[in-house]
This record gives structure tokens, C-alpha cells and sequence, in this order.
């Protein structure tokens, strides 16, 4: 296979660029890792193999393998060469900003965290230090500052959730955590802005009370109550969203 290195991106009379020659060949490797040519973890050929195959300069390879490495294709091994990536081609996973303003979305959100949170408490009541629990009672009680205050915001149910998240000793559970929380909270914030203090608070009241439950459950290394206790918190989360919906509201 040779790429037309004579004129690479003349301009058809239509008024659009062709593709230039290195993203021929960013397209070209693309396509052969993702059709498996280039299996996960293998080493892609040589500059040489590829300049001498698709007939184009080493800068344009270079430049072609460096785009493959932002993409998240290949890795390097200075010295040794590119190497596909073992999750080449596997899209990250994301929640959808724009779908997620739907409370049937939320849903699926909050659902997704039960699973994940549970295990996640009961990790924690297996591993956690003093500093863990310390941390988590710290946030349980700036969570009674914020009920006294009616402070409209997630900030320490959020935080409660990260210490939880960060005593399982996994930093993939705190990482995903953080990265659902700070996803889905902050439009569930928006939910209460028009509530009443007093049914603000009580519900807060609620929510602390269960986040005790569960601090306590880690505290005695409980490992089934921590799961139990997450669960059933974020269960109830889950009822009243479902509750909403069914209102309209």
C-alpha cells in the first residue's frame, strides 16, 4: 500500500480539502487496530516497515504515531517502539451530560451507584484505618452544620460518599465515585432549591442519620451491615426519586 505523496490535500472544485497524508495514516493504522491487524499489546512495525510500505516521510509517520498516542491507541516504549493499547478501542466510559437531565437517566445513575457504593462500604469496613473513620465522622458532623444552616447544596453528602469510597483501599472505587457523584449530584441539587427549610432539613436530617448507620457499620467491621446499610440508603434515594416521577415533579 503507497499513499499519493505528490499532492496529498489539493482542493477538489467543490471547495473541500482532502485529507492530508498524515491523516491517511493515522486513519490507515487506526483501522487496523481496530479491525484487530494490530492485536491489543502487540508492537505496531517499525518507522521503517511503515514509511517503506505506505510510502510516505518518517515525519509524517511520527506524526501519525504521536496523534495515535493522544487517541489513546498506542503507547511508547522509548528505545523499543509503539505498542497497541490493551483497551484500544474501548470507548471510556461517560454519563451523557445532555441525557442526564432527565430524571429517568438519574435514575439509572443512582442505580448504578447502589451496586458500586454497597461493595464499596463493605471494602471499607474490611480495610478502614482511624483516619478513615475520623474522616467520615468529621463530614457527618458538618452535615449537622449544614441541616442547622440550610445549606442548599450536596457538598457533604458528596464528601461522605468519597470517604466511603476512599476506606475501601481501591482507588478504582473512589475514582468512580468521584467521577458519578460529581456527575449526577449536582443536578439533583436543583431538585431542592424549591422545598420548604423545614422539609429541606428533615430530609438532610434523614439522609445524615443513614450516613451514621452506615459510619457505624464500618466502625464495628461489619462487612455485611456496611453493604446492607449503603444499600438501603441509597435505596431510599432511589424510592423518592421514583416517587417524584410518578408525581410529575
Amino acid at each position: 500500500m503507497t499513499i499519493d505523496a505528490d499532492n496529498p490535500a489539493p482542493v477538489p472544485a467543490g471547495g473541500r480539502r482532502r485529507e492530508t497524508l498524515s491523516s491517511q495514516v493515522i486513519r490507515t493504522l487506526a483501522d487496523r487496530i481496530r479491525q484487530g491487524e494490530y492485536s491489543r499489546g502487540s508492537q505496531l512495525p517499525t518507522e521503517k516497515v511503515l514509511i517503506d510500505e505506505l510510502g510516505v516521510s518518517r515525519t509524517v509517520v511520527r506524526e501519525a504515531i504521536a496523534n495515535l498516542r493522544a487517541s489513546g491507541l498506542v503507547s511508547i516504549q522509548h528505545g523499543v517502539g509503539a505498542f497497541v493499547r490493551d483497551d484500544a478501542g474501548i470507548p471510556p466510559f461517560r454519563l451523557a451530560p445532555e441525557r442526564l437531565t432527565m430524571v429517568e437517566n438519574q435514575l439509572k445513575g443512582l442505580e448504578l451507584r447502589i451496586g458500586i457504593e454497597s461493595e464499596a462500604a463493605a471494602l471499607a469496613a474490611e480495610r478502614r484505618t482511624q483516619v478513615d473513620l475520623d474522616a467520615m465522622a468529621a463530614v457527618c458532623d458538618a452535615m449537622d452544620d449544614a441541616i442547622r444552616d440550610v445549606v442548599r447544596d450536596s457538598q457533604t453528602d458528596f464528601e461522605f460518599h468519597c470517604a466511603v469510597a476512599k476506606a475501601s483501599q481501591n482507588e478504582h472505587f473512589f475514582g468512580i465515585f468521584n467521577y458519578l457523584g460529581e456527575t449526577l449530584m449536582p443536578r439533583m441539587r436543583l431538585q431542592t432549591k424549591d422545598v420548604e427549610d423545614a422539609v429541606f432539613q428533615a430530609n438532610l436530617a434523614r439522609v445524615n442519620a443513614e450516613h451514621r448507620l452506615v459510619l457505624a457499620a464500618i466502625a464495628e467491621r461489619n462487612i455485611d451491615g456496611a453493604r446492607l446499610a449503603m444499600r438501603q440508603h441509597l435505596t431510599v434515594s432511589r424510592d423518592r426519586m421514583i416517587e417524584r416521577m410518578r408525581r410529575g415533579g
